[in-house]
């Protein structure tokens, strides 16, 4: 079989409806965003007591990370997703018909914890299409994510300016039971590469970052640079609401749509690591985080030119972070195959570590410094990223070296 042909297992139009599913998992835990004001007013709450059931989705996202995610080892694929889709079906369905906030909080959470199945899927793919299609495979899974986050707050504003809060939760869990429905007539039949216990799965995320020096790697670099993309995104919606722009909080999501350009993408940089490796990649994510970081730094001024530099810079940004993942998880998937769903929950926790970690010190940047002290920041993080790059070279071509390779081969005459 040529290498470019998907295996049996995973077939074009499976990678498709797997990108679709992400698509709509991650979204689950963006649209409430944007429907907030209206739960406020349908249940008779202040908005800041609304926006808990938006925590609360986040939170039992991040839970999910944890406590579902290494299941991906243990258990079959097929009937672990559509379980998943199933429960978060329900979720939503539960959600819709919430009479307070209390349930409704409660549901988000639930839908918060089993809407983690992008992050299972991931795992599934890589072990099921060859080594040199990885890379483009998880670029396509990622634009699914991508289209996601950019288009669920507008299509839970739209659907809930026009039909109420409940609706967008309707639509939701008909589209995730759908999916399920559909995965498990077409998910191919895989067998589970681990037969540990639950409590020994989830302590293995943290012994493999312990005896993995390429996963500690990978995830440094993951948790540096999207700390500086949290930073931006964090910081840009105050300065677009502060004194300097004076414009309001749909404008932080008319300049999210510029990201639109990450799903075209995120393919190519993953066809760029099928061709070239994860490191090449790694190091243009990070020189585009820097060069994003002073087209944004221009985003000061103010007017015009300073709103083109915003759309320019974060699309840039954006463009490195994803471009950069897509990398980050090609590599860590080729190192333990047989715990690729483990080696995911390390991975991914270290990255919403270092973007929770972004978020605060972006907001901290910009209350005492301002935009530029942001972007300043943006910069740091990424220097950081671009050193252990460069540390991690010099062993590697100190190995190369004709001194070293003859001297190796003395000591072993």
């Amino acid at each position: 079989m040529s290498s470019h042909v998907p295996p049996p297992g995973l077939s074009r139009r499976v990678i498709f409806l797997l990108s679709l599913t992400c698509g709509v998992a991650v979204g689950n835990i963006y649209f409430p965003q944007a429907i907030s004001p209206l739960v406020a007013s349908g249940l008779d709450v202040s908005p800041g007591t609304a926006a808990l059931v938006v925590t609360a989705a986040q939170f039992g996202y991040a839970a999910g990370n944890f406590l579902l995610v290494p299941l991906g080892d243990r258990f079959p694929h097929r009937p672990l997703i559509v379980v998943m889709l199933g429960v978060t079906g329900i979720g939503l369905l539960g959600a819709a018909g919430a009479l307070g906030l209390p349930a409704l909080a409660g549901a988000s959470a639930l839908v918060g914890i089993t809407t983690v199945v992008a992050q299972v899927i991931a795992p599934m793919a890589a072990g099921l299409v060859a080594d040199d299609r990885r890379g483009a495979v998880m670029g396509t899974l990622l634009s699914g994510s991508i289209g996601g986050i950019l288009l669920a707050r507008t299509f839970g504003g739209m659907i809930g300016e026009w039909l109420g809060w409940r609706a967008p939760y309707l639509v939701s869990a008909a589209v995730a039971l759908c999916l399920a429905t559909a995965l498990a007539f077409v998910l191919p039949t895989t067998v589970p590469s681990s037969k540990q216990s639950y409590p020994a799965l989830l302590a293995e995320p943290l012994r493999l970052l312990r005896r993995e020096p390429e996963l500690r790697r990978t995830c440094f670099y993951q948790a540096t640079i999207f700390g500086g993309f949290q930073a931006v995104w964090t910081g840009v919606a105050l300065l677009l609401t502060g004194p300097v722009y004076g414009l309001g909080a749909q404008a932080v999501g008319v300049l999210a749509l510029v990201s639109a350009g990450t799903m075209a993408a995120a393919p190519l940089a993953g066809r760029q690591v099928d061709r070239r490796g994860s490191d090449p990649v790694n190091l243009v994510a990070v020189l585009g985080t820097i060069a994003a970081a002073g087209v944004l730094a221009a985003g000061a001024a103010g007017g015009v030119a300073g709103l083109v530099a915003l759309a320019v810079g974060t699309l840039l940004l954006d463009v490195a972070m994803q471009s950069g993942m897509v990398a980050n998880q090609s590599r860590i998937f080729a190192l333990r195959p047989e715990a690729r769903s483990r080696v995911n929950t390390a991975y991914m926790t270290c990255s919403f570590l270092g973007g929770s970690t972004g978020s605060w010190l972006g907001a901290a940047a910009y209350s005492r410094v301002g935009w530029t002290g942001v972007c300043a920041l943006v910069t740091f993080l990424a220097v950081l990223a671009l050193a252990r790059h460069v540390l991690r070279r010099r062993p590697a071509a100190a190995e190369r070296a004709p001194g070293n390779a003859e001297a190796k081969s003395a000591s072993r005459s």
